[in-house]
């Protein structure tokens, strides 16, 4: 309990509540109060996470902080959430990265404020809602709730093309979740009559049934992560979306996935798992060393650093499907890394952008003569997007290659190449946008980051650093939880 109220729902709604709050401020004559009630809302709801954290028990596996209550009664729907040592990281992911996104807007928004801050907001509670469901139909709300923010985000304040990467957005993660509802109305029938997600982990699902479910979870998950080859609505969506919309959609949407495969895949369909790791291993490795090639020939910043993104989310899925812990912490780790690097990354392009409204790498050149400070901020986001050892790029990838050294040589071999071929499409873009001479006129002109723009940096700098030297506090409460879920897919523990 927080201020009187269960510490979940004040994390999920409080977030929502705020963004009304600042919705009902109405025209952009109250523009500068809408940044204020949002900036408020985002920092509160920060704090009241922050309590997620410490009051978590990393010696159990078990559910913490649990609230469960009728909803639906007919069809045993509940209000069921809970958090462990696998969505706890990721609300307090979400929760840091909304603060950030609203300082990042704060001049930059001049048109529809309240709309755009308000979206922010009750989109990030929608998100908190999916990590911390407990009950398959309470889950598929959140999980589709939240594509109606992002939709309006990119459709609204997006560039040119931004209808049509709007649209492809939707309708590509909207046609997967409907296979994924199908999956639950299956198991609901399995189940005699009962949406909770931990009982589908304890139920004994046919084999045939349970590659079919693992099938149906898959075009789900695969799209938002996403694996290739469903991973072409991102580049788009990407190139489109206004930067808070680029930073949202990388560092938490593409989560959704992740978190997804080890709620519902692993546990729930263990055989099928097994039966067809070796295919979405293959599916990960292809991502990342083929879309290597791909980033290398982006001229178009943006889009380069979306890429890059399906690169490293295939470490992810490479991680959970090695079936050992080394594989699993080192995905999880890395999802985390890549929601603040990928976030730096997308806000480094925005400042660029604000200054010179251009996204095109052949546009800049000797950025680091005029925007010093700024440039050592990309450098350090750029090693880090590297795998840089001492950044938080590093600690999952290494992990993660030392999982699929367990299972299989070339695996690592293949996996770690992105260690070689990150560094060649990040550093090469680095240095043809920010070291040389100045470029044009235009560049000349540009001046270096705000003290608004410092901020925001500073905090994602700090955070790659931290997670890069003391990743631990973040490890050590995966573990337990990490092992039993490893104990139920029916592999021993390291």
């Amino acid at each position: 309990m927080l201020f009187g109220f269960p510490l979940l729902s004040l994390i999920i709604w409080l977030p929502i509540l705020a963004g009304i709050a600042v919705l009902a401020t109405g025209s952009d004559r109250n523009a500068q109060l809408a940044r204020w009630i949002a900036l408020a809302g985002s920092i509160l709801g920060f704090l009241v996470a922050i309590p997620l954290y410490t009051g978590f028990d990393p010696a159990t596996s078990a559910m913490q902080f649990v609230e469960n209550r009728s909803w639906f009664e007919r069809f045993n729907v509940y209000y069921h959430i809970g958090v462990d040592g696998i969505s706890m990281p990721l609300i307090l992911l979400n929760c840091i990265t909304t603060p950030l996104i609203v300082i990042a807007g704060w001049q930059v928004i001049q048109e529809r404020v309240s709309q755009y801050m308000g979206t922010f907001l009750i989109m990030s509670g929608i998100i908190n809602g999916v990590f911390a469901s407990l009950d398959a139909m309470l889950f598929y709300v959140f999980w589709e709730a939240s594509l109606i923010p992002m939709f309006l985000i990119i459709g609204i304040w997006g560039g040119p093309n931004r209808v049509y990467a709007a649209i492809k957005f939707f309708l590509y993660t909207l046609l997967g979740s409907l296979l994924m509802l199908v999956a639950f109305i299956y198991l609901y029938q399995l189940a005699g009559g009962s949406f909770s997600i931990e009982d589908y982990h304890q139920l004994p699902i046919p084999f045939n049934a349970q590659v079919l479910i693992f099938i149906a979870f898959l075009l789900a998950f695969a799209v938002k992560v996403p694996m290739w080859p469903v991973h072409t609505w991102l580049p788009d969506a990407h190139v489109e979306a206004p930067t808070g919309g680029s930073v949202v959609l990388a560092a938490i949407l593409l989560k959704l996935g992740g978190y997804g495969f080890l709620r519902f895949s692993l546990p729930i369909v263990p055989d099928a798992s097994h039966y067809l790791a070796e295919m979405m291993i293959v599916l990960s490795l292809i991502a990342v060393v083929y879309i290597y090639f791909v980033a290398l020939m982006q001229p178009d910043m943006k889009k380069l650093v979306a890429y890059s993104s399906v690169t490293h989310m295939g470490f992810v899925t490479l991680g959970f499907f090695l079936f050992n812990a080394y594989g699993i912490e080192g995905a999880m780790v890395q999802m985390i890394s890549h929601g603040f690097i990928s976030g730096a990354m997308f806000l480094c392009i925005g400042v660029l952008y604000d200054r010179l409204h251009s996204r095109q790498i052949a546009d800049y050149g000797g950025v680091v003569n005029k925007m010093p400070v700024f440039a050592a901020f990309f450098m350090l986001f750029a090693m880090a997007n590297a795998g840089l050892p001492g950044t938080s790029g590093f600690v999952g990838e290494f992990l993660v290659i030392m999982g699929a050294v367990k299972v299989n040589f070339w695996y690592a071999f293949l996996a770690a190449t992105t260690l070689i071929f990150g560094a060649a499409y990040t550093l090469w873009m680095y240095k043809r946008v920010i070291f040389g001479a100045v470029a044009s006129p235009a560049v000349e002109g540009m001046q270096d980051i705000s003290r608004r723009e410092f901020i925001v940096l500073a905090i994602l700098a700090a955070a790659v650093l931290w997670l890069g030297v003391y990743p631990f506090p973040l490890t050590d409460v995966m573990h337990v939880t990490v092992d039993n879920l490893l104990d139920h897919v029916g592999n021993s523990k390291l």
